[in-house]
């Protein structure tokens, strides 16, 4: 795998005329990125805009790899949506990417991937009859299966218990270790346990947010992590953050 690059986004998007949201956003090569901002301000835009999706709306800037390389065929994508193909089965959903490629699939990646997040006994199902966070799950698997430089994460842990949410953030900690990851959350605690940076995103542009002084991976009670989590609530909320 090639090294993992940063990305720098500098511009203005707009919907209708109206200005979404006017940054310049930094993100660092191979560290977390958590991305959060009330709803509606444009985090998953950004996601969609570096992708070369649809946005519903113009963008005026630039965007690149700090190492000046293209950007496609090195970003894996998790939608806030799972996206799972409901004629296949679960484990064809996961390997689907390089199906998709005219590729084989390497299927013995893919259980092993399913086991790691507790779907190996539902390998052979058809989407439709998993839960929601299950198919959360299978998405996060088939996202991890796809080993790119860059990941893309768009909420990727809403969906699941609080238990199963601590037990997700550790497998991707794990298995995304030196990528360049850009994760969307509206949760200050999992921003603060998983973030090497924290970005706060508004209207008038984007802002990094103080992390605590320990490496992510954080214990979730340890005291830095909480009062992080407390003073970025309480930021959000519009409040003022404490000293």
């Amino acid at each position: 795998m090639r090294a993992s690059p940063g990305i720098v986004l500098q511009g203005q998007h707009r919907i209708d005329g109206e200005v979404l949201f006017d940054v310049n956003l930094q993100i660092p090569a191979g560290k977390w990125t958590c991305l959060l901002g009330k709803s509606g301000v444009g985090k998953s835009t950004i996601l969609r805009l570096i992708l070369g999706l649809e946005t519903g709306g113009e963008f005026t800037g630039t965007f690149e790899a700090t190492d000046r390389a293209p950007l496609d065929g090195r970003i894996s994508y998790m939608a806030q949506s799972d996206l799972l193909l409901p004629w296949l089965s679960v484990l064809e959903n996961v390997s689907i990417g390089a199906r998709l490629r005219g590729e084989a699939p390497d299927t013995a990646t893919a259980s092993r991937l399913l086991e790691r997040v507790g779907l190996s006994k539902h390998a052979c199902q058809k989407p439709s009859t998993l839960s929601g966070g299950m198919r959360q799950r299978a998405a996060l698997a088939r996202t991890l299966f796809e080993d790119r430089p860059i990941a893309f994460l768009d909420e990727p842990f809403s969906a699941l218990d609080a238990g199963t949410r601590a037990d997700m953030q550790e497998l991707a900690a794990e298995l995304l270790k030196g990528r360049t990851v850009l994760l969307v959350t509206h949760d200050p605690a999992e921003a603060a346990r998983l973030a090497d940076q924290i970005t706060v995103m508004s209207t008038n542009g984007a802002e990094n947010w103080p992390v605590p002084e320990t490496p992510a991976l954080r214990e979730i009670n340890e005291p830095r992590t909480l009062a992080c989590q407390a003073q970025l609530l309480n930021y959000l909320r519009g409040q003022k953050a404490c000293a």
